[in-house]
């Protein structure tokens, strides 16, 4: 479906705040945080240099992107680099993990060929990720970094033989 742009005595008609408000809601949140130096989220994106391409700036030609690239009421709008701006070729919907796993101090950990987030090698080993991240920041790096906990219990019995 694609919307029309239009004005009536000076005034923008879309019809899409009613139509879709999910959709008009990220796309005036998307302006405010890249543009209004009031808004909480300013300094991380306004303020870091992060801004609306211009054609974004019509809500319809937005909608019409959004629509067309895989949005649905599960997804948010992600940038893929997290350096450029909001515009065609940087965004993408994703899901709120997937968005996770892509923010600006998500560590990247390489072990045996495969990358993945510390949250990703917890849920792969199965060990905490409060503990990863702890191995991590003690300087734990490749396998040391997953290899599992040997309770004192264990350790005794390796010592002694048993």
């Amino acid at each position: 479906m694609s919307y029309a742009t239009g004005s009536r005595n000076g005034n923008y008609k879309h019809g899409l705040k009613r139509s879709q408000p999910r959709l008009f809601r990220i796309w005036s949140e998307m302006k405010s945080r890249c543009g209004n130096p009031k808004d909480k989220n300013y300094p991380n994106y306004g303020g870091r240099g992060i801004q609306v391409c211009q054609e974004w700036l019509d809500v319809a030609i937005f909608v019409n992107w959004a629509l067309e690239n895989g949005y649905s009421d599960t997804l948010t709008i992600d940038r893929k680099d997290n350096n450029l701006g909001y515009n065609p070729e940087n965004c993408r919907w994703a899901t709120v993990s997937e968005q996770q796993n892509n923010k600006r101090n998500t560590i990247l950990v390489e072990i045996d060929g495969i990358t993945d987030t510390l949250a990703g090698w917890s849920k792969r080993t199965g060990l905490k990720l409060r503990m990863l991240q702890d191995r991590y920041h003690s300087g734990f790096r490749n396998n040391e970094l997953i290899q599992p906990v040997m309770r004192k219990r264990s350790v005794a019995k390796e010592l002694n033989g048993s």
